[in-house]
């Protein structure tokens, strides 16, 4: 095990001298620490929290122990969705007693002076971070996202760890921080797509599902791939490999900022293995998230998953527009409250309400209980939904492109492809 080096200004925080919480905060890191084999912790400049999500009165009872003690977080705290939509609240179907916990450690953030965001997508808002800079973020789509589009440096923080990160301003010296850790180990070329993949969403998905399932805890380097659209396409590829394994960073050669060539990402050494993708391969990953066949009946659409940014809700308004779905098939999309406020701001929103659209901000249709009792299949443009949405609230899932889920809103049944 290795010891840890703690500096005057940790053990003073340690002892109690700079608050209770930040005490009681710095303790579960340096048993954290040791736990890891980390040698030392290090400065961080913001934080992002996952501890919003009731999941039970343990987190509950932790963050109100840390109010209770006067903490305060240290550095800029943005915090990922929790239980409620506390702008909609008519879409909850959740009965008083039980939301009043969800509402509680939501609150119980914001004592401690975390910024209401509410948000998987906190990289859309003014926190979004600079490259190089040291993080400390939960929420598996916006760490990968973080690491590889940015740039800037985090670990996979969970529950608890990341909001002790919060109220000390420091986090282990350890794991993807640290220079030797951010070096690609496998390496996966793309190979034969056709046109029509290459400038669709879904091979990013199925990119990201792909390496997803096979890296395990090594890191993926991505030679070949199209260069994208938009930051849309790399956060949809991030959110589908966090989901379908346990990966916290990728490089794309010659599109993330940290392998503008193969031997960068790599940083000189030799890959450990070489895995050709094929097209037959992105569609068997496709094929794995999806198996309603065309034609079936759909009862709603769910949208932002990660969350919608700007750009995609500016996708969206045209195809509204020009396929005009009815209110029968409502569609969901979930987004952040301030990507929700500029909508509003520039009158975007007003007329979505008669194409069927229903928003979620604060929250996610796959983790709370917000769709309405859904008898037949939900379709959605995310691989994070569709890979989690089934086991989580129990729905038959259709993927397709978002032109596809707003043709299938309009029908009334899965329509995908021209």
């Amino acid at each position: 095990m290795t010891d840890l080096r703690l500096t005057s200004e940790d053990q003073a925080t340690l002892n109690g001298e700079r608050g209770a919480a930040a005490g009681m905060a710095m303790a579960v890191l340096v048993r954290f620490c040791a736990a890891l084999g980390a040698g030392g912790l290090l400065d961080i400049a913001r934080t992002h929290i996952d501890g919003c999500l009731y999941h039970g009165q343990a987190g509950l009872d932790f963050v109100d122990r840390l109010v209770a003690l006067g903490g305060k977080v240290q550095v800029p705290t943005t915090l990922n969705v929790g239980s409620v939509d506390l702008i909609h609240p008519e879409l909850m179907r959740v009965k008083r007693e039980d939301e009043s916990p969800m509402r509680r450690l939501m609150s119980a953030h914001l004592a401690l002076g975390c910024a209401p965001t509410f948000t998987c997508a906190p990289y859309q808002t003014r926190f979004r971070p600079r490259f190089g800079e040291q993080i400390a973020w939960g929420e598996s789509n916006a760490i990968i996202f973080a690491n590889s589009v940015i740039g800037a440096r985090t670990n996979r923080y969970g529950d608890f760890i990341d909001l002790c990160c919060a109220l000390t301003g420091r986090a282990p010296a350890w794991g993807l921080h640290l220079d030797a850790n951010r070096r690609g180990q496998i390496l996966y070329e793309i190979v034969g797509l056709s046109a029509s993949l290459a400038a669709s969403d879904s091979l990013y998905v199925a990119v990201g599902l792909v390496i997803g399932e096979k890296s395990g805890d090594h890191l993926p380097v991505i030679n070949g791939l199209p260069p994208p659209r938009d930051e849309d396409q790399l956060k949809a590829l991030g959110a589908a490999a966090a989901s379908a394994g346990s990966v916290a960073m990728f490089h794309a050669v010659g599109i993330t900022p940290e392998a503008a060539t193969v031997g960068e990402a790599f940083g000189g050494r030799t890959p450990d293995q070489t895995i050709a993708i094929s097209e037959a391969d992105l569609a068997q990953a496709l094929a794995r998230l999806s198996k309603v066949p065309d034609g079936s009946p759909i009862s709603a659409v769910s949208l932002g998953t990660p969350h919608f940014s700007l750009d995609e809700w500016r996708r969206l308004i045209p195809l509204l527009r020009r396929y005009r779905p009815q209110r029968n098939i409502p569609i969901y999309v979930n987004t952040g409250r301030d990507t929700l406020s500029e909508l509003d701001r520039t009158g975007e929103l007003a007329e979505l309400h008669d194409f069927g659209v229903r928003p979620v901000a604060d929250t996610c249709t796959y983790v709370t209980a917000i769709l309405k009792e859904i008898e037949g299949v939900v379709m959605t443009n995310s691989g994070k939904w569709a890979y989690y949405a089934p086991g989580n609230i129990g729905v038959t899932v259709a993927f397709g492109e978002l032109e596809d889920c707003v043709r299938s809103a309009a029908a009334g049944r899965v329509t995908r492809g021209s």
